[in-house]
């Protein structure tokens, strides 16, 4: 169970990474095709993977919390694998963010 969990996070960041690695395209062709009305744009993806890490990040704080008070219900294994997860995302997205600051320094430092 938990080694699918971690894999289909580690597809999700692979596949942010992907996309953020891809080549621009012209804002306009899309539009003028009309082929991807309904995708969802970079920022409502990235808005999206923010809305993940922040909430994997609250469950992992409220086990530890949860753990810490004695709770029966929670076991060290499910503390430590919540926090893998919420350190795997938040370093996923992490990476994505430097790649697009180091794209946009590339741009900028390009000659006209």
């Amino acid at each position: 169970m938990s080694q699918i969990d971690v894999n289909s996070v580690l597809s999700q960041i692979r596949a942010l990474q992907a996309q953020a690695s891809a080549p621009a395209r012209p804002a306009a062709a899309p539009q003028a095709t009309g082929a991807t009305a309904g995708a969802p744009g970079f920022g409502q993806v990235m808005e999206a993977a923010l809305d993940r890490v922040s909430l994997r990040q609250s469950q992992s704080a409220e086990l530890q919390q949860r753990f810490q008070m004695g709770d029966r219900d929670t076991d060290l294994a499910s503390v430590m694998l919540a926090s893998s997860r919420a350190q795997v995302e938040f370093k996923g997205l992490v990476e994505v963010r430097n790649r697009m600051v180091r794209a946009y320094q590339d741009i900028m430092n390009m000659p006209l």
